[in-house]
């Protein structure tokens, strides 16, 4: 679909919270190494990184551990990590420079814009979206992540062959999820349905102790043809 009738999205509440001290300093003093300013113009990931990769985009990292496991475990990929709390750009950014992660950049901006004007069409190996606000009362749907107009946009933006992985605890949405990706033309499923947890998404603390309490998490996985 055409980038100017995409309509505007706004899938997440700027709920700072409390930004600890680790969490500033590594915002003051990582951030102008391993952030990228948002600015219209797409990226030249070979410029951004320091070298050719294949580059995986992440939306919302949250706190940023699970980003920080799949950089660390994958050094030939590039990962570019979007999300708009300060306490979890600190974090991540914490964790990079902890863990010497020259693989992972990120962006403190909304998703949408970063993809709009950012991220060239068929640039991109791969996208997680791990975990997205479920906004569970219906009234509040409108603002999930995951619409028809939001998949087209992203689904532009991976290169074929390049796959589209999101996971969620909230089954309502995961059928969601399911129904938009097996929407888009230019989105294949790689399973019959919902996908096995492939071995690159670590479990996080959160997901563990709900699957041992009996709760589920689905993997949606597609690629673009």
């Amino acid at each position: 679909m055409p980038e100017s009738s995409h309509p505007p999205i706004r899938s997440f509440v700027l709920r700072q919270g409390r930004v600890s001290n680790a969490q500033r300093r590594a915002v003051d003093t990582q951030l102008p190494l391993y952030g990228i300013a948002y600015a219209p113009g797409a990226l030249d990931f070979a410029q951004v990184f320091g070298r050719s990769a294949p580059t995986i985009l992440e939306i919302g990292f949250g706190m940023g551990e699970t980003t920080a496991q799949i950089a660390k475990a994958h050094p030939e990929n590039n990962y570019l990590g979007i999300e708009v709390h300060t306490p979890g750009v600190g974090g991540l950014l914490k964790l990079i420079a902890e863990g010497g992660l020259a693989n992972l950049r990120l962006v403190q901006h909304d998703a949408v814009e970063v993809l709009q004007h950012m991220i060239a069409p068929a640039s991109l190996a791969g996208a997680h979206i791990f975990f997205p606000d479920p906004w569970p009362k219906k009234r509040h749907h409108k603002r999930r992540l995951i619409q028809p107009g939001f998949v087209a946009l992203l689904a532009s933006r991976l290169a074929p062959g390049a796959y589209l992985h999101a996971a969620t605890d909230w089954q309502e949405y995961a059928e969601q999820i399911l129904a938009v990706f097996a929407a888009d033309p230019g989105l294949a499923n790689t399973a019959p349905g919902f996908a096995t947890r492939p071995d690159y998404r670590p479990l996080t603390k959160f997901e563990s102790r709900g699957l041992k309490l009996g709760h589920g998490v689905w993997d949606v996985i597609f690629r673009k043809l």
